[in-house]
């Protein structure tokens, strides 16, 4: 039997345009259902493989394509690279149930291109009930699908800003013309204690990159993460962290206390906070409601490092839908700490970087790689 592909009718409509790709009739009928009805989401194919996928890319032209990573004939990783030479620039979503195997596969596409992924639910029934899943897959196909090259509005700074000589003698990192409407603050010169990263939408390619150029001065200090991912995708995040950085890189543990040169993932379902006691700060996981729907969430993080070591903690906020970092960001400036954020051109969503910047509290929003740039001469001249 012919593989089945269904084709939007109105191509004039000027929507984000999805492709959904799923070997099951019922998750393709009840994902075009659902995206058709959201506003500013026109679905422009259904495909019930990857091989079909591939022969109607270039036909139906989506913005973004719902992948599936299990499928006959054609599975989604065969498909991923395919599409990608056919499209260049398109956005993939992959999605899978979540088992330790399909994680696994997930990152390795977000390494070979893919944009995101999803994490779906076990089973068709699991798929037509999950309240969280429907939320969540709208979410990320609206934030990345309006991802594009914007100007940043003006907002108020978290403090005033400096003026353009004295933010150069402060040490304050300067934007591109185009950004000069976001307010930076100057560095402060206290010698970091400890590196805490904030990211979720195109974080786990963004933190290795970080990771794998910072590695030579992470022996200074200890790094904590938190990445907006469900349990099983951590622990696989924590491994990949790893071998990139060559460092020890694991899910933090409650109670443990923190060592310089180890990198502490944020275990998916549980907030990573940090507790300060005699001469030592330990990891606590919080098992407490969602912060902005997230759990593990940026904001109590940085919350609690703030009161743990003061001024000196260095916190980055990576890529990301949201504005999650934004409120703990401004704890960690209270505290005297310093926030880097990284920039709209080098994110695949500006949202939580892109709030940090517009509240004034950042010294320097940069490209990832002049991120990892910057952290290592902060950490190399204390």
């Amino acid at each position: 039997m012919m593989a089945s592909v269904n084709v939007a009718q109105d191509p004039a409509r000027n929507g984000i345009r999805v492709m959904i790709v799923d070997d099951s009739v019922v998750i393709r009928g009840l994902l075009s259902r659902w995206l058709k009805e959201s506003p500013g989401i026109e679905v422009v194919a259904a495909c019930r493989n990857g091989k079909v996928a591939v022969e109607q890319v270039e036909r139906v032209e989506p913005d973004i394509v719902v992948l599936d990573i299990e499928m006959p004939e054609m599975d989604g990783m065969t498909a991923l690279p395919l599409l990608l030479a056919k499209k260049p620039g398109l956005k993939i979503i992959m999605a899978s149930t979540l088992t330790k195997r399909n994680a696994g596969i997930s990152m390795k596409a977000l390494s070979l291109g893919a944009v995101d992924y999803i994490p779906k639910p076990e089973g068709n029934h699991g798929v037509t009930t999950s309240a969280d899943f429907r939320r969540d897959l709208i979410a990320k196909i609206t934030a990345i699908g309006q991802a594009r090259p914007r100007r940043v509005s003006p907002r108020p700074a978290f403090a005033k800003p400096a003026t353009s000589g004295s933010a150069r003698k402060m040490g304050a990192v300067s934007l591109r013309e185009a950004d000069a409407s976001v307010s930076l603050v100057p560095f402060s010169n206290v010698k970091p204690s400890v590196l805490a990263v904030g990211s979720s939408t195109g974080g786990p390619q963004a933190l290795t990159r970080l990771f794998t150029a910072i590695s030579p001065v992470l022996d200074k200090v200890p790094a904590v993460v938190t990445q907006h991912m469900p349990a099983t995708f951590t622990a696989i995040l924590a491994e990949n962290l790893a071998a990139a950085s060559r460092r020890v890189c694991k899910e933090a543990e409650d109670g443990e206390v923190l060592r310089a040169g180890v990198i502490y993932v944020a275990p998916g379902g549980k907030h990573l906070v940090l507790n300060k006691g005699a001469g030592s700060v330990s990891a606590r996981l919080d098992d407490g409601a969602p912060v902005n729907f997230c759990k593990p969430a940026v904001d109590p993080m940085f919350d609690s490092i703030a009161a743990a070591y003061g001024s000196a903690v260095l916190g980055v906020i990576l890529t990301g839908m949201g504005h999650d970092g934004r409120d703990g960001g401004i704890s960690i400036r209270k505290a005297g700490g310093n926030i880097i954020a990284q920039d709209e051109a080098s994110s695949v969503v500006w949202g939580m970087p892109g709030a940090a910047a517009q509240a004034g509290i950042c010294s320097a929003v940069l490209p990832i790689d002049q991120i990892a740039n910057k952290v290592i001469e902060i950490l190399k001249r204390g």
